[in-house]
Formats: C-alpha cells, sequence, structure tokens
C-alpha cells in the first residue's frame, strides 16, 4: 500500500507500442503515483503439454533451456516498462512472472496480492478468428478483475 493507504496501480506491460502508449497515458491521467510494472510469460511447459498430448514428443530439457530465455526476456521488458513508468512520474517497480494460465488471469491474482487501486493495459486488438479463439487479455482482465481497470485503447501508426 501507498503512504496515502491506497494500493498501487498494477500496468501490464509485454514492450509492445500499445503497452507504451497505456504506461504513458496512466502517467499523465493520474499524476504518477506508486506503480507496480508486471510482464507475465507462459512456460513453455504448459504450452508444451497441448503438443504432447497431440502425439509429438517435447524435449523438457529443450523447454526449460528456452524458459529461462524467456524469463531473462520479460524480465528486461519489465525492467524497460518500470524505467519508462518512473519517467511517466510514477514510483515504479518492475515484477516479472511465469503465469500460472492464461496471461490475464496472472495480472487479475497478482493485482489481488499488491492490493492494486486500478489495473492499466493496452488493448492490442486482436481480430477476426485469433481473437474468437484466445481472446484478449484486456477483455478477459476488463471481465474478470474485480478492481478497476483502464485499458488505453490501440495507437495509430
Amino acid at each position: 500500500m501507498s503512504a496515502d493507504g491506497r494500493g498501487p496501480v498494477l500496468i501490464g506491460f509485454d514492450g509492445s507500442p500499445d503497452a507504451r502508449a497505456a504506461l504513458t497515458f496512466a502517467g499523465e491521467l493520474l499524476s504518477g503515483g506508486d506503480a507496480v510494472v508486471l510482464s507475465v510469460w507462459e512456460p513453455l511447459l504448459l504450452q508444451s503439454r497441448a503438443v504432447a498430448l497431440s502425439g509429438m514428443v517435447v524435449d523438457p530439457g529443450a523447454v526449460e533451456k528456452d524458459d529461462e530465455a524467456i524469463e531473462a526476456a520479460t524480465r528486461t521488458i519489465a525492467t524497460e516498462g518500470a524505467e519508462l513508468a518512473r519517467a511517466a512520474g510514477f514510483t515504479a517497480t518492475a515484477r516479472w512472472q511465469p503465469g500460472a494460465g492464461p496471461v490475464a488471469d496472472t495480472i487479475i491474482d497478482v493485482a489481488g496480492e499488491i492490493g492494486a487501486r486500478l489495473i492499466v493495459t493496452g488493448s492490442r486488438g486482436l481480430g477476426g478468428l485469433k481473437s474468437l479463439l484466445a481472446g484478449s487479455v484486456s477483455d478477459r482482465i476488463m471481465h474478470h478483475a474485480r478492481r478497476p481497470v483502464l485499458i488505453v485503447p490501440r495507437t495509430e501508426s
């Protein structure tokens, strides 16, 4: 909790232009405050279970090595996001972690864990079949989080 008794803002950050725009907008709108910049990855082991069920062979050693590389990249993204959040006026910390399921669920769980007063995310605008099959992180957060959510729409390039 921050000094004023309110929890930090949780900013879901994947390094995309839309995530950057959401972080910057939140800084302007909220005039800073405490923030946690969260980057989440889905472990390849979870992804490889679906492949294994299809009958393909999965090398657990290769999966573990790839997960370590993905974790390192995610840590870099979260750290960069925290630096951007500080430039936007937040007192920000970086956090990265694997998801145990959908990325949105991990964001929602972390928001509860840290007592976030707001979740901020960009809208990547998945369209068509991909959206139908995968759903969007921002849409899932909006419908399942039990706290305020700020979704910043897709930026024009």
